[in-house]
Parts: C-alpha cells; sequence; structure tokens
C-alpha cells in the first residue's frame, strides 16, 4: 500500500484516462512495462516532458528518473535534438529509399563503438536482437543459443524463456504462444555463473551459435558482471566459434560513449544498440566485423528487412543526441552525481533500518530491498516487493517519479541538477523513515 503522505498529487485525469485505455488496449497500455503492475495503483498518463521532468495529464510535475527507460541521457526536448526532428520532419516522415543521414549516423556508431565494423539500422531492440540471432546462427549454421535469467532481449519468442538453476537447462516457454518448437534451442544459465557457462560448453560448445547477454543487466535491477565473468564468455566463444552477442540497448552510450564493452575491455561479435542511439525515436542497431555482417541480404544470404528501418526522423535524433554527447561528454558528471545518488539512497535505507543493497554502474542504479548483493535472477527473486512498492508510491506521491519494478533500473540524465538530487534524497530519507517505523 501507498506511503501516506499529506500532499498527494491529485491524478483524476490519469485515472479517467486509464479507465478509457482499458476499453482500448490491452490492460490499457502499449508495453508492460508502464501498467504498473509490479506496484498496484493505477498508472499516470504523461502530457510533457522538459529536461529532468516530467508533467502528467493532471499537471503534476515529477523528477523524472526513468528518462523513457534509459533514452533520455541528454533530458527531455533537448533543443538541438528537437531542432533536427523538426528540420527533418519538415522534409518528409519516410521515403523507403536510402539517405545519407543513415551512413552519417552509421559512422558515428562506429567510431563509437571500435567492435561495430558495419551495421544494420533496424526499428526497436527486439528487432535488433532478433536479427543478431538469425545472423549468428547463419553464419555458424548450428542452432542453439544460450541466454541468461533476468536477462530481457526484447519480445523474440525464442528469448521469452526462463529458469531456475545454474546449469543449463531446455528453455521452456515463458509465455502463451510461445510454442516449445520455438524455445527448444535455447540454453537458460545463470547470469554470473562462470562454472555454469563452462559447463554447458563443454558438453555442447559444437552446437552453439551464440550466447546473447547484458553485460551490466538492467532488467532484474542494475546487476554488473562479476570479475572474469564477460572475459570468460568471450574466451570460450573464441574457442568454441560461438558468435558472442553483447545487449547493448540499455548500456550503449549510457555506462560510457562507447558502451560497457569499452567500460570493461571486453570486445564481442556482435553489439545490438537502441535508446540514446535514437535520441527518443524509435530505432535499434545491430553490428560487427564486417565478414560477419556482410552475410545479410543483400551482400550476403541472413535476411533481414524493414520499410521504415533509417527513418529520416529517428537518425535525426540519434545523430544529433551522439554528437552532443561526443561533443560535450557528460560522462564525468552523471557519474559524480550518479554516485551522490547512489550514497544518499543507500544512506537512507540504512537510518530506516531496512535490509538493502544499492547496485550502480555509470547512472544506472537499483536500490534493492534485499539483505544480500544481487549477483542473478535467484537473488533477485528474494527482494521484498511488498517494501518496493511502498517505496514507489511513497516517492510518487512526493513527486519523484521512479521505475515501477523492483527489477527496473533507474536512469537519470545531465539535465538532473545536485539540487534535485539531493531533493531526491531527502524524500527518500522520509518515505523509507515512514516504511522503516510502520
Amino acid at each position: 500500500m501507498p506511503v501516506a503522505t499529506t500532499n498527494s498529487p491529485v491524478r483524476e485525469r490519469s485515472h479517467r484516462a486509464f479507465e478509457r485505455a482499458c476499453g482500448l488496449m490491452p490492460g490499457g497500455v502499449n508495453s508492460p512495462a508502464r501498467a504498473f503492475g509490479a506496484v498496484g495503483g493505477k498508472p499516470l498518463f504523461m502530457q510533457s516532458g522538459s529536461g529532468p521532468y516530467l508533467i502528467d495529464v493532471d499537471g503534476n510535475q515529477y523528477v523524472d528518473y526513468i528518462g523513457s527507460w534509459g533514452p533520455m541521457i541528454l533530458g527531455h526536448a533537448h533543443p538541438q535534438v528537437v531542432d533536427a526532428i523538426q528540420q527533418a520532419v519538415a522534409k518528409g516522415t519516410s521515403f523507403g529509399a536510402p539517405t545519407e543521414r543513415e551512413s552519417e549516423l552509421a559512422e558515428c556508431i562506429c567510431q563509437a563503438v571500435p567492435s561495430i565494423q558495419k551495421l544494420r539500422l533496424v526499428n526497436s531492440g527486439t528487432e535488433a536482437t532478433m536479427s543478431a540471432i538469425r545472423l549468428a546462427r547463419g553464419a555458424t549454421g548450428r542452432d542453439k543459443v544460450i541466454k541468461f535469467a533476468g536477462n530481457y532481449h526484447g519480445h523474440v519468442d525464442s528469448l521469452l524463456v526462463a529458469a531456475g538453476s545454474s546449469a543449463a537447462n531446455l528453455g521452456v516457454p515463458d509465455s502463451p504462444g510461445v510454442t516449445e518448437g520455438t524455445s527448444r534451442d535455447t540454453l537458460v544459465l545463470q547470469y554470473n555463473d562462470i562454472a555454469g557457462l563452462e559447463s554447458a560448453f563443454a558438453d555442447q560448445g559444437n552446437q552453439l551459435a551464440c550466447i546473447i547477454l547484458e553485460p551490466v543487466v538492467g532488467n532484474m535491477g542494475c546487476v554488473p558482471p562479476a570479475e572474469g565473468f564477460l572475459q570468460t564468455a568471450r574466451q570460450l566463444c573464441t574457442q568454441h566459434g560461438t558468435v558472442l552477442i553483447f545487449d547493448e540497448v540499455m548500456t550503449g552510450f549510457r555506462v560510457a560513449y562507447g558502451g560497457a564493452q569499452e567500460l570493461y575491455g571486453v570486445t564481442p561479435d556482435i553489439t545490438t544498440l537502441g535508446k540514446i542511439v535514437g535520441g527518443g525515436m524509435p530505432l535499434g542497431v545491430y553490428g560487427g566485423a564486417a565478414d560477419l555482417m556482410d552475410q545479410i541480404l543483400p551482400a550476403g544470404k541472413v535476411f533481414q528487412a524493414g520499410t521504415l528501418s533509417g527513418n529520416p526522423i529517428a537518425t535525426a535524433a540519434g545523430l544529433a543526441t551522439l554528437k552532443l554527447l561526443r561533443d560535450e561528454p557528460p560522462y564525468d558528471y552523471l557519474e559524480t552525481q550518479a554516485q551522490r545518488l547512489a550514497d544518499g539512497l543507500s544512506a537512507a535505507a540504512k537510518d530506516a533500518g531496512l535490509e538493502h543493497q544499492l547496485q550502480r554502474v555509470g547512472s544506472m542504479m537499483t536500490l534493492f530491498f534485499n539483505a544480500e548483493p544481487v549477483h542473478n535472477w535467484e537473488q533477485a527473486a528474494k527482494c521484498d516487493r511488498e517494501l518496493f512498492a511502498k517505496y514507489f508510491w511513497g516517492m510518487m506521491d512526493n513527486n519523484i517519479y521512479m521505475p515501477c519494478s523492483q527489477f527496473e533500473a533507474l536512469f537519470f540524465s545531465a539535465t538532473h541538477t545536485p539540487e534535485l538530487i539531493d531533493r531526491t534524497v531527502d524524500v527518500a530519507s522520509r518515505v523509507l523513515r515512514q516504511i522503516g517505523q510502520s
């Protein structure tokens, strides 16, 4: 239940909007991440965003720690990004033909991420991961894929599987509509389990087309890689001729300009990107070594296509964002403020007498209500979700917009000032103290 506050925002219009949406869309939303299913209550409907703020349809202003789930690293409605979009849309919204800006964006990405020599622009992270896996299978002539429990790679049928042990298990479909045949070639391991990974390769290394993983997990909360985990994955893939795919849809241009692979010094064969790379517009990328990427049609035989891929508006937003990150890098500032926020939230939970873990990489982090550090999904699943729901609504009722699940990372932008970070910590201190006393 929400933590009581004396000045909770009025949300009547949001509630009416949700009731209307429920009659038109499944669950009233177009993505389950927006449904508040993990925290109860009704989702808020937003009407605008500016810098570090979101404003809902009732006129309430919130300090935003979601940032459209990661893309808004420069804040909402950055003037130069908006200007780039406006200039592009005035010239047409879609051509179904190549544009020079596609190549300009590709050059910018390749310069930032040296492991990407050639790439394809697509429309979402899901398209990028789906296409990357197809490419890996086509290039190796193998069928089996390793993924890790708690890593989310979009709603690709073969990846919507879960498992509950550190040994390799044949994937069991985790959604109705996903057939056992679709998922039978997916092996699910525990994240950060080096021994389990080595065992899987010892048993089936010659059948493995690829490993796909988040180099920093954001979809069971923020979970960094254990020492040696990424390096072991790289070594085993090289040894067995298996393709290593880093899903950097969240971490790309977020934890460093060159992504997690720059931060940890491990080079994948294929990288998938999204979110920041589109500057808030729908755009995804998969790319890697030239000889691998040249196996995609029409250069090769692996099929992938998309009418709106390389959309002129999305490429304009993405290029403007990446140029700003390159020319005016905010990463030192984000690191400083992230440490400030992490220290403050952790101290607030400690002072309230609540068992917790604060895990962070750059400007993404999670306050876990858990007695032990979280290295994998089994440990994440032990979090106190009821306590998190109280924390979430306590923050929301004080106009701080946090992720609506214990298993999502928070993000913030270069427009979040030290004063806003301190205000957030002050609110968290009051909310968590009240929870601890209840």
